[in-house]
């Protein structure tokens, strides 16, 4: 990739998410598909100026679901690559803003 924030797509912000990041310190990202996780660790560091203990690589694939009164219309949900990320002692990342 050319450009490191090109890597991460968006953080993944749900009460999993938030509980994990508040007691192992670990981040969710949505990243693009094919990256490794050295990239992952690279953009990371790079984008938030903080140390990557680990990264961790899920594939999420597609799943097909059904809505409607009686479940006549189908679609599918889009298949996406999620990094769990497990900063350093003392790093820290701020995705929600305390108000």
């Amino acid at each position: 990739m050319s450009n490191m924030r090109d890597i991460i797509v968006r953080p993944l912000v749900t009460e999993k998410t938030i509980k994990s990041q508040e007691e192992k310190n670990t981040v969710v990202f949505e990243v693009k598909k094919g990256v490794n996780k050295t990239a992952i660790k690279q953009a990371i560091e790079e984008t938030f100026n903080v140390k990557v203990e680990k990264v961790n690589v899920v594939t999420c694939p597609t799943k097909t679901k059904r809505m409607g009164k009686y479940g006549q219309y189908h679609y599918t949900t889009k298949a996406i690559k999620k990094a769990y990320v497990k900063l350093a002692e003392g790093s820290e990342i701020k995705i929600l803003s305390d108000k």
